[in-house]
């Protein structure tokens, strides 16, 4: 493990140092997630804006649900788009040969090779939010450290389901609508998942697990989700992680090297 560290710890540097060098990048990406923000905060205000409510859950506590989400979108950009949207590349031009020959597990290249500084305000901005929301509602230290299991859970899910998608391309070699498509289905976790109907509320629970994601962390949060809850999202976080690790080993047998 201390190995892996130290690569990590090389990888984020030598990225850092040359993402750095664009620094009006990092301006541009503020005001982009700025904007993105206010636009959800709106589409939030339009249904709160009667008085209305979702089940259970108050302006301030839909707001800790936005929070996380706008959390995981930064956590994405920063780490997850910079690595597995490479992939694509790495089979098209053949150079994924390289990575398969390195002495480090291949799937913790591919993950952890860059990180992208860009993604920073999307977290700063989350963690505000949370902040804010969690100071009006009289959340409790205690209750932050309890929601940090399930947020921890909530990337990994995030993560695996990303990387299994980009292990697909070893067969279908250009994926990027469908990691679009997945983009647009976690749109969903902006807002509680009661605010959906019946139908809807099953599939983003027990099909695409967006509830995972934000809703039962936000719940968390507030002291209110069950414990059968967070250990399904422990159990869903391992196994989907288990899988996309077992998916990879199985897609590199159908990988047709570049120098065969």
């Amino acid at each position: 493990m201390g190995r892996y560290f130290r690569v990590l710890r090389f990888f984020w540097s030598a990225a850092f140092a040359a993402e750095i060098e664009y620094r009006i990048n990092f301006i541009l990406a503020t005001f982009s997630s700025l904007g993105n923000l206010v636009g959800s905060l709106f589409g939030l205000f339009l249904f709160y804006r009667q008085d209305y409510n979702f089940a259970g859950w108050s302006w301030n506590a839909a707001l800790i649900v936005l929070g996380i989400f706008t959390l995981l979108q930064g956590f994405s950009a920063t780490f997850l788009a910079p690595n597995l949207n490479r992939i694509v590349r790495h089979v098209q031009e053949g150079t994924l040969d390289f990575v398969l020959l390195k002495p480090i597990h291949s799937q913790f290249w591919l993950s952890t090779h860059t990180i992208s500084p860009w993604g920073l305000p999307d977290i700063i901005f989350g963690l505000i939010i949370i902040g804010y929301a969690g100071q009006t509602l009289g959340i409790s230290i205690n209750n932050y450290l309890l929601s940090l299991l399930p947020i921890s859970c909530s990337l990994v899910i995030l993560y695996s389901l990303w990387f299994m998608l980009g292990a697909t391309t070893i067969w279908f070699v250009k994926i990027y609508n469908v990691t679009e498509v997945l983009r647009g289905l976690l749109e969903a976790g902006r807002y509680p998942i009661v605010a959906y109907p019946a139908a809807y509320r099953f599939f983003f629970t027990f099909v695409v697990p967006v509830a995972f994601l934000t809703t039962i962390p936000a719940q968390s949060m507030l002291g209110q989700s069950q414990i059968t809850w967070v250990i399904g999202t422990a159990l869903l976080a391992i196994g989907l992680f288990l899988f996309s690790t077992w998916f990879w080993r199985f897609a590199l047998r159908f990988y047709t090297s570049a120098s065969s």
